[in-house]
């Protein structure tokens, strides 16, 4: 399972967003780590079909989006940073409603994310309304709903913002050991430089280019630094991260 795209670009107006990214992601955690407006967004959104690159390509899983969409969509779970879950139905009901979209019968849906659900503590809460959860147990719900067609890709987009930093540490190391339970490839993509630990594959993006791509500690040493903020600094102006 990957994620490659070669030369890809993306305009607003005359400015590159996305500007000649190469990438080849695996299996395992992968996060893109990035300060807001470097490109992050902007690339989710052409690897989940919102937007349509200027140039280059994009392949998920072998798939490309000229030839074969639905199938790269089967094959793909997408949490972004704004809730898309509807905030009146039920915990189930929002599941259940995702999943028939993927023509998967409610009592499938469920048991196909039976343990994950147990995991993230969501089995007491399948009918509470979305709208009674605090914003934790909110993505929780996003993160169950992504899996429930079985997906061999997820992107998670800017997913802890917002969240207190239990939820956040939940969240983040919870993901991180199902893409090795699953064995599926997961884009996490993040301004939070507490999220990343030195196992991690980093992809560190800016102005919508790759700066660098590798094993988090192994980068760090490759670049004489201490900690991923000082690789980040070494490798760009900004001091946005915290």
């Amino acid at each position: 399972m990957s994620i490659v795209t070669k030369e890809l670009t993306f305009y607003y107006g005359r400015k590159a967003a996305v500007n000649g990214l190469d990438l080849n992601i695996t299996n395992g955690f992968n996060v893109l780590l990035g300060p807001n407006g470097a490109g992050k967004s902007t690339l989710f959104s052409m690897l989940t079909g919102l937007y349509q690159a200027a140039s280059g390509y994009i392949k998920i899983n072998g798939y490309d989006y000229k030839h074969d969409k639905s199938n790269i969509m089967q094959s793909m779970g997408v949490v972004f940073q704004q809730s898309t879950l509807d905030l009146d139905l039920s915990v189930e009901q929002n599941l259940t409603y995702y999943a028939a979209l993927h023509g998967i019968s409610s009592s499938q849906a469920l048991d196909n994310i039976s343990e994950i659900l147990t995991q993230l503590q969501l089995t007491t809460r399948l009918d509470d309304k979305v709208r009674s959860l605090n914003g934790g147990h909110r993505r929780r719900v996003e993160i169950a709903r992504a899996l429930i067609h079985q997906p061999k890709v997820l992107l998670l987009d800017e997913a802890t913002v917002g969240l207190d930093i239990d939820s956040r540490k939940m969240i983040t190391e919870y993901v991180g050991k199902l893409s090795q339970e699953l064995g599926i490839c997961v884009l996490w993509a993040t301004h939070l430089i507490d999220e990343i630990s030195a196992e991690d594959q980093l992809i560190i993006i800016d102005e919508g280019k790759i700066q660098a791509q590798g094993i988090s500690g192994e980068l760090c040493n490759k670049h004489n630094v201490a900690d991923v903020y000082q690789l980040y600094r070494s490798l760009t102006a900004n001091a946005e991260l915290t």
